[in-house]
Order: structure tokens, then C-alpha cells, then sequence
């Protein structure tokens, strides 16, 4: 089985909450992958207090960023694969075609850096009421030395009501991520989806996994 370590940034209280997903999908069969850990930002966040409830080792990176450092965590814990799941700093130095993201807007246009959270969520209501899009996306990729850059492999489309607000959309989003992300993270770690790390091109699944279903 495969050693997947998660990195998640939780930098509320109620943070992590994919993390949890995950943990649990793996506890549920869903996900075939051994997690090994969870690295985040914040030394007692909400991704802390999951880890210590769920039985997770957890460790607290606070920086530098540097390519040396995340390389250490993955050495430490022997991981073959790494999930981003909410983690909010560029990652360097990881092996793109074995580093996977989610991200709650429709890439490439609402990526980037300062593009998460509520500021995806608040650009895409912006977008919507200049009549420039009619959905949202969740969007899970591989990761490049750039924000949002790597060849994307799942797409879910997510609709927008008339009346809806950053908040609400925000949350149809982060359950569209809930429903999917254990999914297709088993089937990066598990082969069923790669790539070689270097050209969009080589991008390889059953086929593009583009969700056309409307949450």
C-alpha cells in the first residue's frame, strides 16, 4: 500500500476538514492508501486538533519554505505520495508528478497566488455577476513550482443560483471537494492517473476525468 502524507494549512479553528476526509475515506476503504502523517502551518490550528482526535501523526512546519524542508518531511516519513489538501504556502522541491492539490474554483483563471478560500469563492461570485461565468469548479492537479499550474485531472462543475453569496457558494464547494477528493486521490496513488511530471501532454487516466455533475 502506499504511504500518502497530507499537507493542510487549517488556519481556523474548524480547519482541516479534508484532512479529515481523507483519513476517513481511508478508514472506510474508499481511499486505498496508508497516511503517514499531516504536515501544516499552524502549530495548534484546526488541522493540530483533528490529527490528535483522529490518531494521525502530526508535524508543525513553520517555515522556511524552502525545498530542503519539504523534502525532509517526506524523507522522515518514507511518503510515496503527497496531498495538499487546503495547504497555503508554494510548494518547492517535491516531485510534481507524486504531489497532488485540490482547489475550490475553476482553474486556470481563479488560480494563482492570493486564489484561495474565500478569495476564489468571492472572484467567482464577482465573474458570475458581470455574466462571465455561470459555474464554479472544484479542480484537483498536480503540482508544479508554480500556484495552480500543474495539468489538471478532475473537474466538477458547481452551479451558481441567482441569489447566491461567496458564503453559500463556498459551501456547496468545500462538499463537492468532500465527495470527490478521496476518490481520485486513491487513484493517483494507486496508477490509475499519472503523469511524468514534465509535459502537460503525458497526462494519463481512462480519460479526462471532467465531472460534468452539478452540485
Amino acid at each position: 500500500m502506499k504511504k500518502l502524507l497530507i499537507f493542510a494549512s487549517g488556519d481556523k479553528v474548524g480547519g482541516g476538514s479534508g484532512f479529515q476526509k481523507l483519513v476517513e475515506s481511508v478508514r472506510d476503504g474508499s481511499l486505498n492508501a496508508d497516511i503517514v502523517g499531516v504536515v501544516s502551518n499552524n502549530a495548534e490550528g484546526g488541522v493540530w486538533k483533528r490529527a490528535q482526535e483522529l490518531g494521525i501523526p502530526f508535524f508543525h512546519f513553520p517555515g522556511p519554505y524552502t525545498a530542503e524542508n519539504y523534502q525532509s518531511y517526506v524523507a522522515k516519513t518514507r511518503a510515496d505520495f503527497i496531498a495538499l489538501s487546503g495547504w497555503l504556502k508554494l510548494v518547492t522541491g517535491l516531485p510534481p508528478e507524486r504531489t497532488m492539490n485540490i482547489h475550490p474554483g475553476p482553474l486556470p483563471r481563479f488560480g494563482g497566488k492570493g486564489m484561495y478560500g474565500h478569495h476564489v469563492h468571492e472572484a467567482v461570485m464577482e465573474a458570475f455577476r458581470r455574466g462571465e461565468v455561470f459555474y464554479s469548479e472544484v479542480c484537483m492537479h498536480f503540482v508544479t513550482k508554480e500556484f495552480d499550474k500543474g495539468p489538471v485531472f478532475f473537474r466538477c462543475l458547481v452551479d451558481i443560483s441567482s441569489d447566491e453569496t461567496p458564503e453559500t457558494l463556498a459551501k456547496r464547494v468545500n462538499e463537492a471537494e468532500h465527495k470527490y477528493q478521496s476518490y481520485f486521490t486513491s487513484l493517483v496513488v494507486n496508477g490509475k492517473i499519472y503523469w511524468d511530471g514534465k509535459d502537460p501532454g503525458t497526462l494519463v487516466g481512462d480519460m479526462e476525468w471532467d465531472f460534468r455533475s452539478r452540485l
